[in-house]
């Protein structure tokens, strides 16, 4: 080979090279696909307000068109995102119903659903009291009478870890049982219960404040390490959180809650994670778009709700572009590692439980699965 073949040839490898880099940066930042398609919450409800105002900015900036497909059932946000009818759920506390094997999910054909999340809006959740009920500390609500809502998990799994922060269950207090959401949030100032537990906004909250009975917030100190550590038993994915806005609240007057996420943004463990690379990108690059259509929307920063603690473990594309912006910490790892930990005990457990309920009644079974399940977690 002459001197000029070689040189050729070198040019050759070195344009081989680069396009070779150029298909795997392509590969590596795949784009959104043109059509899409999301479950939600129903029409009307925020989590459905805040999936068509990201729909809105996906389809301004990368031209995608997206369908949403709400539901009014935890089952029938969830269901679409298994069976691979939609891509990206935004979900409620379902996604840890699922993930854990619980409420509608324990039963035979579900269990621990093996989930990951992308991200969550955050949203406070605390317990209100009559201010002349004389409750300033969560120990002073035991014996009193303490409003639920029948039939809604997601209210009462959060009210739980509510009581679990002083070490209170259910028998420790005056349950009263309402058959709607408003009637449960009413009672307090109708004089029927003295606190309940819901989030800041209510127009209940807002009557609870104007009504001779007044409102007062209990606080749920930040530092108080071994409360949170047996909220983190009853629901790992509530974190403290100091909240101004809402009834009887404001700047001069704070009070520390809890932080959960809604909605939350669902996807199997099996999903590709270039795919879910790309749709944390394009979250990130259309935050300036869509931050403004609700009021809530600007909680969507990535810096919060890319963060944990969340209902399931995050997505490894998610990890990926969270690293990339430098949010992603090694206490979010550690985080996400005992959460992953937790799910695959869960699923283990489940399995065995499948076992031993053979020929069992659905009665029996849930007793069956409910212990193997207490197992698996106290074993962490």
């Amino acid at each position: 080979m002459n001197g000029r073949s070689r040189i050729l040839a070198i040019h050759f490898s070195f344009a081989v090279a680069a396009a070779a880099l150029v298909l795997s940066a392509s590969a590596h930042a795949q784009k959104l696909p043109d059509t899409m398609s999301w479950s939600s919450y129903d029409v009307g409800s925020a989590g459905y307000a805040q999936a068509s105002a990201i729909a809105d900015a996906f389809g301004k900036k990368y031209g995608t068109k997206v369908r949403i497909q709400p539901s009014g059932s935890s089952i029938g946000r969830l269901q679409p995102v298994l069976e691979k009818r939609a891509d990206f759920g935004f979900l409620a506390t379902e996604t840890f119903f699922a993930a854990e094997g619980v409420e509608d999910f324990a039963a035979r054909r579900w269990g621990p659903q093996d989930l990951r999340v992308l991200a969550g809006a955050a949203s406070s959740f605390g317990m209100p009291t009559a201010a002349d009920a004389n409750i300033r500390t969560l120990a002073d609500v035991k014996g009193k009478r303490f409003a639920y809502v029948a039939g809604n998990p997601s209210i009462s799994v959060k009210c739980d870890a509510v009581l679990s922060f002083v070490g209170l269950t259910r028998k420790d207090i005056d349950v009263v049982m309402f058959p709607t959401y408003g009637a449960a949030m009413s009672s307090i100032a109708q004089g029927k219960t003295d606190a309940t537990c819901t989030t800041t906004t209510p127009s209940q909250m807002y009557e609870l404040q104007a009504s001779p009975r007044g409102i007062h917030w209990v606080d749920l100190p930040a530092d108080n390490k071994q409360g949170w550590a047996r909220v983190a038993k009853v629901a790992p994915f509530l974190a403290p959180r100091v909240e101004t806005v809402g009834a009887g609240l404001s700047a001069e007057k704070p009070a520390q809650m809890m932080s959960y996420r809604y909605p939350v943004l669902v996807v199997r463990a099996d999903m590709n994670a270039d795919e879910v690379y790309a749709f944390m990108k394009a979250m990130d690059e259309t935050f300036d778009i869509y931050k403004g259509a609700t009021a809530v929307m600007p909680r969507w920063k990535l810096s919060e709700a890319g963060t944990p603690p969340i209902d399931a473990p995050f997505h490894e594309g998610a990890i990926r572009y969270l690293k990339e912006k430098g949010i992603w910490t090694a206490e979010h790892q550690a985080w996400n590692d005992a959460r992953v930990k937790r799910l695959n005990a869960l699923r283990a457990a489940w399995q065995n439980a499948q076992a031993a309920g053979k020929g069992k009644s659905d009665q029996e079974f849930a007793a069956i699965w409910e212990k193997f399940r207490m197992q698996a977690i106290d074993s962490l």
